[in-house]
Formats: structure tokens, sequence, C-alpha cells
């Protein structure tokens, strides 16, 4: 059997110390595999963002366990977690977090730089990340000049140029419209299932979730339920 591409043993997350102390996670226990869309869900305050910022190896873990392929997370510095995040993950967020004055193409080239990565090269890459996502007349513009759902779609090829195997999105479509939801959560679908990219998206809303293929559902702190669709 294959390695998955993450597990999680026992994880907690405590924030403050003595009577300040509040423990957001309690006890997770997750498996996920390769290839895998899940939605993780729960009312606010449940932890399902503390969850979120483990996965993504932007916080560490109180106590237990996190392996990305194997790797020993908890057991990373603070350059080696970097270094995880730059060459194995991607981040779409609710606030699509874009340079307001650089264009679309010069913020997707962005994650490609810290990389190292030529010039030219940076800029076919960025171009063929943004036509992926339909924006190949809109590489000159910049967020001001482009739609909520235009800007969320930067995010995305942003987060997709450096060809991520996981993708997380921090409720992708809290700002768009229904009609716009749709077309990003297509997207989304597509990247998962023609690319093979796993997606832990963090949502609110049931529509969406219903995207996935798997919901994970976080209520104080602990795993309350984890199903899957046909």
């Amino acid at each position: 059997m294959s390695t998955p591409l993450i597990e999680l043993h026992g994880l907690t997350k405590t924030y403050g110390l003595g009577d300040a102390a509040f423990q957001a996670l309690k006890g997770i226990d997750l498996t996920i595999q390769k290839g895998e869309f899940v939605a993780i869900m729960g009312p606010s305050g449940s932890g399902k963002s503390t969850l979120m910022n483990m996965l993504g190896c932007l916080d560490t873990p109180t106590t237990g366990s996190y392996a990305y392929e194997g790797i020993k997370v908890e057991t990373l510095n603070a350059d080696q977690r970097s270094l995880l995040r730059r060459y194995a993950l991607g981040f779409i967020f609710q606030g699509f977090n874009l340079l307001a004055r650089t264009s679309s193409l010069e913020n997707v080239e962005l994650p490609l730089l810290y990389r190292g990565i030529s010039r030219a090269d940076r800029h076919e890459r960025a171009v063929a990340a943004l036509t992926s996502v339909g924006l190949t007349t809109k590489l000159e513009r910049t967020p001001g000049e482009l739609s909520g759902g235009q800007q969320q779609r930067v995010a995305i090829a942003r987060a997709i140029v450096t060809e991520p195997s996981t993708l997380f999105a921090d409720e992708p479509t809290g700002n768009l419209d229904s009609v716009t939801t749709r077309d990003i959560m297509e997207l989304l679908t597509r990247l998962n299932e023609d690319r093979g990219i796993t997606v832990l998206m963090v949502t609110h809303d049931d529509h969406v979730a219903a995207t996935a293929k798997r919901r994970v559902v976080i209520k104080d702190g602990l795993v309350e339920s984890d199903s899957s669709s046909p």
C-alpha cells in the first residue's frame, strides 16, 4: 500500500499559557490520500482554520504527529517547513491576497521568483497558468481592474504555477456571488480530476462542500464526522 499523502495522529494545538490557555485542537486523527478533494467544515471556533494552518505548515502542533508523504513535519525547523510549502503546497485565500499595483502576470510569477527561476521561464509558466484559468486576455490587468471572480482566478493561477501536489483553499468562494462561486468550484474540480492535485478546502457553505468527494466536520477541536460521497 502506498504511503498516504497526509497522516495526523493525536494532533493538538494550545494557544496561551496557564489560565489563559486555549486548546484549539484536542487530538485530531486524520488520513488523506493523494488525489482526494476534501472539504473541512465546522462552526466558528471549531478548530477548522487551526487545522488548515497545521496542514499547510503555517503553524506547528503542540503535541501529536503530522506526516506529509512520510516526512515528519513536526520535526522540521522553520526553514525546512518553508521549503516544503514552497515546493509541494499551494494556497488560495478568501481575500485573494494579490499585490494591488502589480499585474496578473507579475502576481503569478512571484512564487517562481522565490525559487530563483529565470525571467523567461517565469513568464512562460505564468502565462500558461493564467491561460489554464481562463485569463489569457487579462495578463496585464491589476487586481483593481478585475472582478472578484477574476481576482480569485489569478490567485488560483498563482497557487498552481509551482505545480504543487496539494492545494489548500481557505473559504475560496467566501467573497463571491453564487454564479462566480460555481465557476470557481468547477475550476478546482478540474484541477483535482485532470491534474491529480489534492485539494483541501475549508468552507462553511454546504453547497460548496458538496463539490468535494469527502467531508470532514470539525467540532470543539475534534473530528466529529468523516464521510465520502459515491
